[in-house]
């Protein structure tokens, strides 16, 4: 497996997020514009199927997204507790309650010499994610994100 960094930790799955989302995104826009003929049509034939693929097109991008979306939020209670309980167990100490989510999963990527004062110092000054990322000087990977 490749080695974790900034510049190397997003994950994407070419299938789910190129293609499947292209061919959903060209049938919802197919599907608007089938539509729209139908009622640009004189004859006023079709417009109930049209409408009907419409509503399934608009169905199956909110359940694409919804799909990585809900897995995503439970992962984050996961990464909160697990931080939490890293914190704990090197201070005695919970995280403290100004971090938010978006921090305590930046966070995750710091090694432990520098997690507990990377911590700190992201409450203190409330740094982004992104900035949280950037400060980290030896990477922990997280090969098991969504």
């Amino acid at each position: 497996m490749e080695e974790q960094s900034y510049t190397k930790h997003a994950k994407f799955v070419p299938l789910f997020h190129y293609v499947l989302a292209g061919m959903i995104l060209v049938a919802f826009i197919g599907s608007l514009v089938n539509l729209y003929r139908r009622f640009a049509d004189p004859i006023h034939t079709g417009r109930l199927s049209a409408g009907l693929i419409t509503l399934m097109a608009l169905a199956m991008f909110l359940m694409s997204l919804f799909t990585r979306i809900f897995p995503l939020k439970a992962q984050d209670r996961a990464i909160r507790a697990e931080e939490n309980l890293r914190h704990f167990v090197m201070t005695g100490r919970l995280l403290d309650p100004r971090l938010n989510i978006k921090q305590i999963i930046g966070l995750r990527f710091a090694s432990d010499a520098e997690f507990v004062e990377l911590a700190r110092k992201a409450a203190e000054e409330g740094m982004s994610q992104d900035a949280i990322k950037k400060s980290v000087r030896q990477w922990r990977a997280d090969y098991d994100r969504l």
